[in-house]
């Protein structure tokens, strides 16, 4: 029987509660939140974040069959912790994903830091920038995951992108063995690149499904769409 786990990103809430609807549509399931999201510290590099969340889900029993899924710096673990443990990984449904390093707007990494310092900056840039991001979540959940992004703070997001950033397994992404489901929001408002795409052609018998109506965040924006991808994904295992 597959387990389930969802891991999240910097953006969406920056914590578990952007996967919402996948831990009440999937009994079992489970999504940790990241060291240094609300509490704990936060990891250098995607590596140790793999480590840890391996270490989360053996403490818990949880240590073959997984599908792991998610988004971003969750989707870099993903990615990560199937190359590196590919018999405990049955199968990974990553969205919004590179395998080398992005290539970010000038300013990213400064508004952050800019944010991390000045409550104006804080409330008028970053919030507004979060606000924006998930344009397509519905408003009563979009609020709740902004008071997470405002417990958070912009310095745990500067670092986030920093470590996403410095992701780069594009000469082992071929060799990836568990199953792989890529998903792409055709809308999202800030039109990165398409990362997925180049996973997608290296990857043998992956799967690439682009969204319309949905932006960065597909698990959140449009979830019973994914889900029902998810849940055909597993089926066929």
């Amino acid at each position: 029987m597959t387990q389930l786990v969802f891991l999240h990103g910097p953006g969406a809430g920056g914590c578990a509660d952007a996967f919402h609807h996948q831990l009440e549509h999937f009994p079992g399931s489970v999504a940790p939140t990241l060291p240094g999201h609300l509490v704990g510290t936060r990891c250098p590099d995607v590596g140790r974040y793999t480590d840890w969340v391996r270490g989360w889900l053996w403490a818990q029993g949880l240590q073959r069959n997984l599908v792991l899924a998610g988004y971003t710096l969750g989707a870099s673990i993903a990615l990560q912790y199937g190359l590196d443990y590919p018999e405990e990984v049955s199968g990974i449904v990553a969205s919004t994903v590179a395998a080398r390093p992005k290539t970010r707007p000038p300013g990213t990494y400064e508004m952050r830091l800019r944010a991390a310092e000045d409550p104006k900056v804080f409330e008028e840039e970053w919030i507004a920038f979060q606000q924006h991001a998930m344009m397509f979540i519905e408003p009563t959940l979009r609020a709740r995951l902004i008071q997470r992004h405002r417990e958070v703070g912009p310095l745990s997001q500067y670092h986030d992108l920093k470590t996403i950033d410095g992701f780069d397994v594009s000469e082992r992404i071929a060799t990836l063995r568990p199953k792989l489901l890529l998903l792409r929001g055709m809308d999202d408002p800030g039109d990165p690149p398409e990362y997925e795409k180049e996973i997608h052609e290296a990857v043998p018998g992956s799967k690439y499904i682009k969204l319309d109506g949905a932006g960065h965040f597909p698990f959140v924006e449009t979830p019973d769409k994914v889900n029902a991808l998810i849940e055909e994904f597993v089926a066929n295992l």
